[in-house]
């Protein structure tokens, strides 16, 4: 299914995987973005700024949210703090952002009887599960203050659903990748920092021995599971993993751009970061069976697509 002449409100919409969204709902609907452009990018949305509306505005502000999404149809809550290591060095700000957010997010759906959210959530609230296939039910240890509070809005996302009858989804991803995601934090996500080291000809940095796995899903897989979780009435009030159902080493990530690039890659290794997890793989059953969704890009199409851009 597609969505179509709906008003659709993306918070976080000039981030990474929101203004990926924002490209994609805006061909047929009326899209607004709510971003307060910290740390996100207005410019990745300059390619379609006449076919949306930018409202630059703070979650953590109730009155500018509920502003925001009066008149609206489906929310894409993207809005978040998604640095670990600054969750762990400010809790406080993670928590306004996350929580905070979140529920002046939801307060203002119920207000403005919006019909459906699509919340992002986090594989990180599973914490380490071991190289196994991780499903909904995994008991969940979160490691981070940002997983507490992606565990956290999780819960609140569902209470709308089971106490105001809401139609929310919670959407756990794993460990997206893609163009436009922001190289330049240490914390961003680990392809975009390999792929701006070899721009620039600097080797690559490793925390940990590299044995580390993780799922790696495309945004653009990712905006598919969105939009089909914005339209699939099996999935309501469900939490449901997006990843690939695949794992790699992060070694072995790298001997995959050694071999697109044709570079031998100097990898410096440094000691594992606090609140890292060491594996991490999704499982997609659930995935499959309510929103009809399996990932189609390869990690190495995805890859090429990245050197092609940037090397």
């Amino acid at each position: 299914m597609t969505l179509a002449d709906r008003n659709i409100v993306v918070t976080g919409g000039a981030g990474f995987i929101g203004s990926w969204l924002a490209e994609t709902l805006a061909e047929g609907n009326e899209v607004k973005v709510l971003d307060n452009l910290s740390p996100s990018k207005i410019e990745n949305l300059q390619h379609i700024r006449n076919k949306i509306r930018v409202i630059r505005g703070d979650v953590r502000n109730a009155e500018t949210v509920a502003a925001s999404l009066k008149g609206t149809d489906v929310v894409f809550h993207e809005a978040a703090n998604v640095q670990i290591q600054a969750s762990i060095e400010d809790p406080r700000m993670d928590s306004d952002i996350n929580i905070g957010g979140t529920l002046n997010v939801l307060e203002a759906c119920r207000l403005h009887d919006v019909n459906r959210l699509v919340f992002a959530s986090s594989s990180a609230i599973y914490g380490d599960a071991g190289r196994i296939a991780i499903s909904e039910e995994q008991r969940l240890n979160p490691m981070s203050p940002y997983a507490v509070s992606k565990m956290a809005g999780e819960s609140y996302v569902k209470l709308y659903n089971q106490l105001y009858g809401m139609e929310t989804v919670s959407l756990r991803y794993f460990n997206v990748y893609g163009p436009r995601q922001n190289p330049d934090s240490p914390y961003s996500g680990v392809i975009s920092l390999f792929i701006k080291n070899m721009e620039h000809g600097k080797g690559l940095t490793v925390f940990g021995d590299g044995k580390q796995t993780r799922d790696f899903v495309n945004v653009r897989d990712v905006v598919r599971a969105n939009v089909l979780a914005a339209t699939s009435k099996k999935a309501t009030g469900k939490a449901i993993n997006i990843g690939t159902g695949k794992s790699v080493s992060l070694n072995e990530m790298i001997r995959i751009l050694e071999k697109i690039s044709g570079k031998s890659l100097k990898v410096v290794y440094k000691p594992q970061r606090e609140g890292d997890i060491r594996d991490s793989l999704a499982g997609t059953t659930l995935a499959e069976e309510l929103l009809g969704f399996k990932a189609k890009i390869s990690l190495k199409d995805g890859l090429k697509e990245l050197l092609n851009v940037r090397v």
